[in-house]
């Protein structure tokens, strides 16, 4: 066979996506925005999406094959779409052991390829991804709730591009040391010192991506990409409940791979029934040397405390924070919130939660306005944007788990507080056994202790809390305490005031988190994009990284010398 670095299929990679991997250089360094992945459905074709939905109904009912895939025989299963239908698909299963051998054993050759054969390598994979985008959409559609437009758009071209994104950083990691270096020392009349010093990057090992049910590939993605671009074999854990677009990942990856000479068996998936403990077991094992992982604070915790022979990246739970002290757009910051608020219910990590508004009112274009009034105007906006069913359902997407249903219900009986917008059922024309629910909007005051006990607890779904503080300086003080104490993975505020704008930056610049100001276009306060914007900073207690800057990578190989006398 012919050697994986001499493979004429890598050198046909190389070539055929420098483009691609240079323009994803070039937009991180630039900010601009900047995709190869076309986010609109019709990019794909006239026939795309029926195309993509025809090869996601033939997977339903059936085994899920991966060629040469490790395993026992037994096959795992039992996702449930949350739009009604059982989806019936089984995957293989295999013990730990099991997977942990095959991966080790394909890591070698992998590891000897230069950064740029493991880039082009996974660029195609991305590329094959990209063109099956309405088969994803429609995979995490119905494993995650996410309404189809939103599941193409986030779970199709928005995470092929922080999958490229995280190959681009690892490849100018990589990259940034010279092969080999020639180090002369003059010594005045003696001849000088000279010396050739080689510098190989070194993978760290066997890497575990955790999925999780609410961005299987949007959150997936830039893990399982940094750890394969950096020469480590991937074992992929998806959560029971959505394992359907990782494994879908999987096995495109597998295919690629072994067109190109390697080991299909450098990413494998640890598919298991809902309640399997499968991802504890494999996060202490000392061949995992890398962990991703984007799910529960007390799971991320655990894990940071107990998998200490791992390098960990964790993105958990946080309460995002928003100051609403004045504006010169009413009538856009109460729409620009009201999307933030119901998009896909509440189901993000990056959704506000607690909107801080002080107890006297604030000023805007039309008027000073009073905390009750800015209240109603939002419960307003938020039932005026999903009076029309359909409309609310392709907005809000399904409720995704039992949790997340129950703490609806409990806004809704008053249990964290008097509402200020009653949630409602939507009945979804196209998937009437669908779990649909708007957002709760609950009013809190921040001097009641009872009111601070629910507000400062994330609430993950569509519960929102209408703070009453003392004032525009009480508001950017609470907000950089919730940061400091909860965390957060997205602070947002509305001012025309320098001065509050200053306080803010400067609270939100020491509790580490980034702020949206003056929202009220296209652009939201639970949306990020890749190329340009952070996703998470890492330094407070919601992630410990950030997608995607040099540490998210930079950690998953090291450079080793050898130097020798010319």
């Amino acid at each position: 066979m012919t050697a994986p670095a001499d493979h004429p299929f890598v050198a046909e990679l190389i070539d055929r996506h420098q483009q691609t991997l240079t323009g994803a250089l070039e937009a991180s360094a630039s900010r601009d925005y900047w995709s190869p992945y076309p986010e609109f459905a019709k990019a794909y074709g006239e026939t795309g999406q029926a195309d993509g939905q025809a090869a996601f109904e033939a997977l339903l009912d059936a085994p899920f094959t991966i060629e040469g895939h490790p395993g026992s025989g037994e096959l795992v299963g039992g996702e449930t779409s949350p739009y009604g239908p059982v989806l019936g698909i089984t995957y293989p299963h295999a013990e730990p052991q099991a997977l942990i051998a095959a991966l080790t054993a394909a890591q070698p050759a992998w590891a000897a390829a230069s950064p740029a054969a493991r880039a082009a390598v996974c660029l195609e994979i991305l590329a094959r991804i990209n063109a099956r985008s309405h088969e994803f959409a429609h995979a995490v559609m119905h494993t995650t709730g996410q309404a189809y437009g939103m599941a193409f758009q986030a779970g199709g071209p928005h995470a092929q591009d922080r999958g490229l994104e995280a190959v681009a950083y690892a490849y100018f990691e990589q990259t940034r040391i010279p092969g080999r270096a020639h180090w002369t020392k003059p010594q005045g009349k003696r001849d000088p010192l000279t010396m050739v010093k080689d510098f190989t990057v070194v993978p760290r090992g066997l890497a575990l991506l955790i999925g999780c049910n609410t961005f299987p590939t949007w959150n997936g993605f830039p893990g399982l990409f940094a750890s394969l671009a950096t020469g480590n074999p991937v074992l992929v854990k998806p959560h029971s409940r959505a394992t359907l677009p990782l494994a879908l990942t999987v096995k495109i990856a597998r295919e690629v791979l072994a067109e190109a000479g390697f080991d299909p068996n450098l990413v494998c998936l640890a598919a298991e029934h809902e309640g399997g403990t499968v991802a504890a077991t494999l996060a202490t094992r000392p061949e995992v040397k890398i962990i991703d992982y984007t799910g529960s604070t007390t799971f991320g915790d655990w894990l940071e405390t107990n998998a200490t022979q791992a390098q960990v990246y964790t993105e958990k739970a946080g309460v995002n924070t928003v100051v609403i002290e004045s504006t010169d757009n009413y009538k856009g910051m109460l729409g620009n919130l009201a999307f933030s608020l119901s998009l896909y219910s509440g189901q993000m990590c990056t959704t506000p939660q607690n909107l801080l508004i002080p107890r006297t009112g604030i000023r805007t274009d039309e008027g000073d306005k009073s905390y009750d009034e800015v209240v109603t105007d939002l419960a307003g906006a938020i039932s005026g944007l999903l009076k029309d069913d359909a409309k609310a359902a392709a907005i809000l997407g399904a409720v995704v788990n039992p949790g997340v249903l129950q703490r609806t219900a409990s806004a809704a009986n008053g249990e964290y507080g008097d509402l200020a917008l009653a949630p409602r059922v939507v009945t979804s024309p196209e998937h009437p056994a669908a779990v649909i629910r708007t957002p709760a909007l609950v009013r809190a005051d921040s001097d009641k202790p009872d009111d601070r006990a629910a507000f400062l607890a994330e609430c993950f779904g569509p519960v929102s809390f209408a703070v009453a503080v003392d004032s525009a300086e009480a508001a950017v003080e609470l907000l950089r305490r919730t940061v400091r104490e909860q965390g957060a993975m997205t602070a947002a505020a509305w001012t025309v005031s320098e001065e509050v704008e200053a306080a803010l930056v400067d609270a939100c610049l020491d509790a580490g988190v980034s702020l949206s100001l003056n929202l009220t276009g296209g652009v939201f306060a639970n949306q990020t994009a890749a190329f340009s914007d952070l996703h998470g900073t890492g330094a407070n207690p919601a992630a410990n990284s950030a997608y995607c800057d040099g540490a998210f990578v930079a950690s998953r190989f090291r450079t080793v010398e050898v130097r020798r006398h010319s």
